[in-house]
């Protein structure tokens, strides 16, 4: 089976074609591709040919999708959730939404509880609480505060790609652990999880995981 994923949440995204032979538990990623930030409306749907091309596939051999549901850009993650939905609703394929907090927490070599933590700017935290063991599971996913991180970090172990967040932890005498940025690998890697446990989603009911509400949302409310 041929897994698609997709990650359109940064500055800069990937997408990752996956493979799971028969009788084989484990997912192989055949390649990642980088995707620049700014276009990815034009580049994604091209660059999703090309790789299928390139390994000698077309859509019709996709059997299942991942995607990076968020947190990150509202835009970016749009583009990324629009193209999976119209993928598998054609091919009446499942798909699996992968928070990218999950697949920060995944990245570690931890085992136990820990603190995925991700700058979502404007001087906030996306933090996300996880159990890992033999799977991951989530306990929360909240926006915070800086102050309210490190509070919510104490006695956890901190897992961020953001060198910045990691300094500030590491002051407050948190224990981190730095990685590299989560790509639509991983992402993949954590869909055929998810899809080997049934947690998948229709089209229908794919939908971002913003965790903060757009300035379109917070300023459209009626003053009380």
């Amino acid at each position: 089976m041929l897994l698609l994923a997709v990650d359109t949440s940064g500055k800069n995204g990937s997408l990752a074609l996956a493979r799971v032979m028969p009788g084989q538990s484990n997912i192989d990623v055949l390649e990642v591709v980088a995707l620049a930030g700014g276009a990815f409306s034009a580049q994604l749907v091209p660059q999703i040919a090309a790789l299928l091309e390139k390994h000698g596939h077309s859509k019709g051999d996709l059997g299942a999708f991942a995607v990076a549901s968020g947190p990150g850009s509202f835009t970016g993650l749009r583009v990324g959730l629009a193209a999976i939905k119209a993928l598998a609703e054609a091919l009446q394929k499942p798909i699996a939404a992968i928070s990218l907090l999950e697949a920060v927490a995944s990245s570690s070599s931890a085992r136990g509880r820990v603190l995925a933590a991700l700058d979502a700017g404007r001087g906030d935290v996306y933090a996300g609480d996880y159990e890992l063991g033999p799977t991951v599971h989530m306990h929360s996913e909240r926006l915070l505060s800086r102050e309210g991180f490190i509070a919510e970090a104490a006695g956890k172990s901190v897992v961020t790609p953001d060198g910045a967040l990691a300094e500030m932890a590491r002051s407050a005498g948190v224990k981190v652990e730095l990685i590299e940025y989560p790509n639509s690998g991983v992402v993949a890697r954590l869909g055929w999880e998810h899809l080997q446990r049934g947690e998948t989603v229709s089209p229908e009911e794919l939908e971002a995981n913003y965790i903060r509400h757009s300035d379109a949302e917070i300023f459209s409310k009626p003053k009380a």
